[in-house]
């Protein structure tokens, strides 16, 4: 195989993460996810067998699957086993880029020597991360990144799936287009529209219909992917795509004022972990998710790259206006930073009226007083708790 490219996916992570605790619930259907009015983080493949899913609001998987043990999330034993396992991927090769907590691409083509060939390094980590994380992992291999990340999904749970270059358009065309990346919802009704319903569907479509219906880059894209071509490589140094926050509301809400409150407390937690590691974010999005479900993302590039809670806010409130949402039920709102770039080499160009010192210095300083007194000792004052108004004298 030319440029071996490992997909390793971890198997209901969080999941199993936490029925390693808990091995008298194995065999049994397992849901992770918070609260009543939360959603589902991670389920077990036997809970999945009654439809449950990751994303699905917890309320209907409880519907769905009545003999569901639902457990609420760990997250800190979550990040300290893939610290782990992570550390096991790069004993195999330097060049392991995560794409979260449970999955990440390795280029072993460096490790043949020390290793063997690509299958039996996927081998070797599958039994190291069993042996010592007593943990299940799937892996594809495949020529290319995209190609070894569809093998990885089709050889789950806790299989190894190998795609060898000669092989590429016969393993990929009969697969649905929702298997290629990039392709969601509305893109896959538009390939719908069109009659196209499988991979091979769109490598057979003309490239400047795809276009048409998609828009230049989108046709583009697919089209590529359609026939097997994906030219990135692996980059360590380029894992963290987007820093993201978001929360379910105790109760629907249409309180515009309440609901950008949550903005801002959700825009500071997002400009916090950029700080913390050192990025900068050219992009802010929100999501919102409506009482009936219904789910939106909006999406701006901002005019210089940044790392402070106000322009992060200010731009994630100006995409909530612009959505239109007056009136309406808000269930879940959450905002995005993307298209992240090393903080060092971002420079700011002053505005003429501009302080140099304003809103960033005031971050760094609540980023100290966290440090010493705890996250949340300090911050803004529209996001103290609201105490009821006392009558006055009259």
């Amino acid at each position: 195989m030319s440029g071996p490219i490992l997909h390793v996916d971890m198997d209901a992570f969080f999941a199993s993460v936490t029925l390693l605790e808990r091995p008298e619930l194995r065999g049994r259907p397992v849901i992770i996810g918070g609260g009543t009015r939360g959603v589902v983080l991670s389920a077990t493949y036997e809970a999945r067998a009654f439809g449950v899913h990751s994303a699905m609001p917890l309320a209907r998987a409880r519907r769905l699957c009545p003999p569901a043990v639902v457990l609420p999330p760990e997250r800190h034993r979550y990040q300290e086993v893939s610290n782990r396992v992570m550390a096991i991927l790069r004993e195999v090769t330097p060049l392991v880029a995560p794409l979260s907590v449970d999955e990440a691409f390795l280029d072993v083509a460096g490790s043949r020597r020390l290793f063997g060939t690509p299958v039996e390094v996927a081998r070797l980590i599958r039994a190291r991360v069993l042996a010592e994380e007593g943990l299940t992992c799937s892996v594809g291999v495949a020529p290319t990144m995209f190609v070894a990340k569809i093998a990885s999904t089709r050889s789950k749970p806790d299989g190894l799936l190998v795609v060898p270059a000669d092989a590429v358009l016969t393993f990929l065309h009969p697969l649905p287009t929702s298997a290629l990346w990039g392709v969601g919802r509305a893109t896959e009704a538009a390939l719908d529209r069109l009659g196209l319903r499988t991979i091979g569907d769109i490598a057979d479509c003309p490239l400047p219909t795809l276009q048409r219906a998609l828009g230049q880059a989108a046709g583009a894209h697919l089209n590529a992917l359609a026939h097997g071509r994906d030219e990135r490589g692996v980059d360590p140094g380029s894992t963290e795509v987007s820093i993201s926050a978001e929360h379910t509301l105790p109760v629907d809400s249409a309180d515009e004022s309440a609901l950008a409150r949550e903005l801002l407390r959700l825009s500071g937690q997002v400009a916090r972990r950029l700080r913390d590691r050192g990025r900068v974010a050219r992009t802010v999005g929100v999501k919102i998710r409506l009482a009936d479900f219904t789910t939106l993302t909006r999406a701006r590039t901002l005019r210089e790259p940044t790392d402070v809670s106000q322009e992060i806010y200010r731009g994630a409130l100006e995409l909530f206006h612009e959505a239109g949402l007056a009136g309406k039920a808000v269930r879940l709102v959450g905002v995005r930073a993307a298209n992240l770039a090393d903080a060092g080499g971002a420079g700011h160009q002053l505005a003429f009226d501009e302080r140099p010192v304003g809103w960033s210095q005031l971050d760094r300083a609540t980023d100290a007083a966290g440090r010493r007194f705890g996250v949340g000792s300090i911050g803004p004052a529209s996001l103290l708790p609201r105490q009821p108004r006392r009558p006055g004298p009259t």
